[in-house]
């Protein structure tokens, strides 16, 4: 690139860097400027090699993101610097100690926030559930984060056109599903629209310029008719001594389209493509008495529909919304809407919560944004293991309508369109909910399903003798809800499991069926259940009886594979060792050396076998178990089966331990994972026969995209030669675990 058009660039770069001083001048102080340019020199050092998708410089984006905090979401200078930043540490070789050191401690969190959550919404990666809620969990530190990465995807959106289409569909349809309504539940409605705006371009370009269109060539006659409506009012409100402006607002491109699908109608019929707002400059004190006189001067010019009062003003809406609107006939037979507020309304309404930091506490002495953020660190402490089950839940409690409902005293409740009485029940208290028999809906009895709506004044009716119950999950639609009646159902369960697995061990006794881990696994396997409390549960609830086990028993023995024999003394036979994966030449070559272990007190060459559940080798610390039909078998000391064997069946165990005998190697096996590297086979075998002098019999390595399986199988001596090995091993450039076949964990 020649130096006349860098130059240009230059030019252009502090062009822009000046238009952003000017947005902040009357938001900062003198200190803060020096920040700003601070912030500003280190950006631009910082990204003077990167170029955007379009071919600009990169620090226009910043220096734009910037703009948009200030002007359309009216932060201060902490979030200017920040969002110069928003890029640096993701973007370039700039660490978050750097920015610590350049700057302050409340920099380097958000920065830190910031880039946490940058794969989350990058132009290149889609949108991840789980990713979404980690996002959340920052948002709940500090919500400049989250304002930042907004108006971040705000610009990202108004320069969407450098993008390839494929690029440009998913950014678009990853911001209608999650920035959009997020924008709405933070209350910056003009960013809301303008995003849903921008999304449609992309998602129906078709669509969009055919509306686009319609809105050109209907301007003028609109024009023209707000100026004959608004007319009269003007004049009253002036007689008034009111102090007012004016203003028609064009709904949105999506906003109408909207409403298109939702009535059915062509654009020509959509009567409320328009909005007058008439925003009143009062002092706090007198706001709602000004704007319920100018609602009383309008409708004393214009028919009002008494059906299409809003009072927002009386209870505003969670995201902190307050206005008052109402629909009028005017002259010439057109519906239109009419919005009355206040100049600290309409701010609220524009620039959302951070607005609202201006006026911060409410009566109640808690701001709209932290109820906003109570509610969010509710709905993750109850979210669901299941990431896509939590953000539909996230989506539908903090995205959706809300509908305003009285307890029998009074006290007002926000809660989610579609909400039930049970929803309320779990709104008020997890106890109540949890005993929740029924309620009463503006003093009629109503079933626990009942749908709410707004101005419902609801009584619950409780019991302590009521539990949840399954169903109930069909009746409610709040996160709350649904989280607190499955995590009662869950202890519900485990109790009625616990006595269960009593009457299943009885049942077994008397079927002479141990209930050994094996044992209860293949009969959870053979009643077709996921886990065995499961199987606990189903025996408690009557599901699986006597007729099922003695059915099964019966099965089982004609394939030969319970024998049902007693002891001796008549008590329970042995317990069965679980069927593990089994390393047959291990146990034969073992089974073929009896005198490489000595067994019981008097420390005698005795016969034996080796357990499958464990696979023990010469140097393991092992002990003997006395059985029925196969006499001794030898376990590992941390065999899975060990810790029932010695509580329960402790006279069967006798001690055991293995013969030093160099000259006798023994077969054993080592599973490996990791890597995949050039030369890893040949470092593997290096290792084993050249620094070890140990002989290998196989060795299986698997590779897929880039890692890698194996097992090896070699002679050793003992159990000490083996752990050497596998140190060794996880040495070697490329392997991350190596486990020994047969062995629960890994040896360190």
């Amino acid at each position: 690139m020649n130096e006349a058009v860098l130059e240009q660039e230059r030019t252009e770069i502090l062009k822009r860097y000046r238009s952003l001083l000017s947005a902040c001048r009357s938001t900062i102080k003198k200190e803060d400027r020096k920040k700003i340019r601070q912030a500003f020199d280190f950006a631009a050092t910082a990204h003077k090699d990167h170029r955007r998708k379009s071919g600009e410089p990169y620090i226009y984006h910043p220096i734009a993101v910037a703009r948009i905090v200030v002007e359309e979401i009216g932060l201060g200078a902490t979030s200017v610097v920040c969002s110069l930043l928003h890029d640096v540490v993701e973007d370039t070789d700039y660490t978050l100690d750097d920015v610590a050191e350049y700057f302050d401690e409340e920099v380097s969190r958000i920065i830190d926030g910031l880039t946490k959550i940058s794969d989350i919404f990058d132009q290149t990666t889609s949108v991840q559930a789980e990713n979404f809620r980690k996002m959340l969990l920052t948002l709940s530190d500090d919500v400049r984060v989250i304002l930042i990465k907004l108006a971040d995807r705000l610009h990202n959106m108004r320069t969407l056109e450098s993008l390839p289409p494929r690029k440009q569909l998913k950014v678009a349809n990853e911001t209608l599903y999650l920035f959009a309504p997020l924008a709405h539940r933070l209350g910056f409605h003009a960013i809301k629209n303008e995003l849903e705006d921008l999304a449609m371009k992309y998602t129906e370009p078709e669509l969009y310029q055919s509306i686009q269109q319609k809105l050109a060539d209907t301007k003028e006659e609109r024009n023209r008719f707000i100026q004959s409506f608004t007319k009269p009012v003007r004049k009253s409100l002036q007689k008034e001594n009111l102090d007012f402006t004016i203003l028609a607002r064009t709904k949105s491109i999506s906003s109408i389209w909207g409403k298109m699908k939702k009535k059915e109608v062509p654009f020509e019929e959509v009567y409320d493509i328009f909005a007058i707002r008439i925003i009143l400059n009062t002092p706090e004190y007198r706001e709602k008495a000004d704007c319920w006189k100018v609602y009383s001067i309008v409708t004393d010019i214009y028919q009002p529909n008494p059906d299409r009062l809003r009072d927002w003003i009386s209870t505003p809406k969670a995201n902190g919304y307050e206005s008052l609107h109402t629909t009028v006939m005017s002259r010439s037979g057109k519906w239109v809407e009419v919005q009355i507020r206040t100049t600290r309304m309409d701010e609220v309404a524009e620039k959302g919560y951070a607005a609202h930091w201006k006026y911060k506490e409410s009566k109640s002495g808690e701001s709209g944004i932290d109820k906003w953020l109570r509610r969010i660190r509710e709905i993750l402490k109850s979210a669901e293991a299941d990431a896509l089950d939590f953000i539909d839940d996230f989506k539908l409690n903090l995205f959706s309508d809300e509908i305003i409902v009285f307890t029998p005293k009074g006290e007002l409740r926000t809660l989610p369109l579609g909400s039930t009485a049970l929803d309320f029940a779990y709104s008020i208290h997890t106890q109540i909910g949890d005993n929740c028999l029924g309620a009463k809906v503006n003093h009629k009895l109503v079933p626990l399903s009942h749908a709410l709506k707004s101005g419902d004044q609801v009584e619950i009716i409780t019991s302590k003798k009521q539990k949840p119950k399954p169903d109930w999950l069909n009746y409610v639609t709040t996160a709350r809800a649904k989280g607190k009646i499955k995590s009662a159902l869950k202890e519900q369960k485990k109790t009625q499991a616990e006595e269960g697995k009593e009457i299943l061990y009885r049942k077994l006794k008397q079927l002479k069926i141990d209930n050994t881990p094996e044992n209860i696994q293949k009969l959870t396997d053979h009643f077709k259940l996921s886990a065995p409390l499961d199987l606990y549960y189903e025996v408690a609830i009557g599901k699986i009886g006597q007729k099922e086990l003695k059915a099964y028993a019966m099965e089982q023995d004609s394939g030969g594979i319970f024998s049902y024999l007693r002891n001796p003394f008549g008590r329970s036979r042995e317990v069965q060792e679980a069927k593990k994966p089994v390393i047959d030449p291990i146990r034969q070559q073992l089974k073929d050396k009896p005198d490489t272990l000595l067994i019981g007190d008097n420390m005698e060459n005795l016969s034996y076998t080796l357990s499958p559940c464990c696979n023990p080798i010469p140097g393991d610390d092992v002990f003997g178990f006395v059985t029925i039909q196969e006499g001794i078998k030898i376990h590992r000391n941390n065999c899975p089966n060990a810790v029932q064997l010695m509580s329960k069946y402790a006279y069967r165990v006798v001690k055991a331990k293995w013969m030093t005998n160099k000259s006798i190697a023994f077969l054993s096996g080592l599973r490996l994972k990791g890597i995949d590297e050039v030369g890893l086979l040949q470092n593997i075998t290096n290792a084993i026969t050249s620094e070890y002098n140990i002989n290998i019999r196989n060795i299986h390595l698997d590779t897929h995209d880039g890692t890698f399986e194996g097992e090896v199988m070699l002679y050793i001596y003992d159990t000490q030669h083996l752990n050497k090995l596998i140190k060794k091993l996880k040495k070697l450039k490329g392997i991350q675990k190596v486990t020994r076949i047969g062995k629960m964990e890994s040896v360190t």
